[in-house]
């Protein structure tokens, strides 16, 4: 895999994008509880990764 082709590939962005917006949220809820934290990661994760399923779905 060349350096071309991971900065194309849009599935590695949408997973991190995902898992950013996901510890963002969760410095909000941090001050509630660490367990809203970890879950607003892991709900971050999941998007990011539905997201980049739709994203190779929609490139095949």
């Amino acid at each position: 895999m060349s350096s071309s082709d991971i900065t194309s590939d849009k599935s590695s962005w949408a997973i991190g994008g995902g898992t950013l917006i996901g510890v963002g949220v969760g410095f909000i809820f941090l001050e509630t509880s660490v367990f809203y934290f970890v879950a607003s990661i892991l709900v971050g994760i999941g998007l990011g990764l539905v997201i980049a399923s739709l994203i190779s779905r929609g490139e095949s």
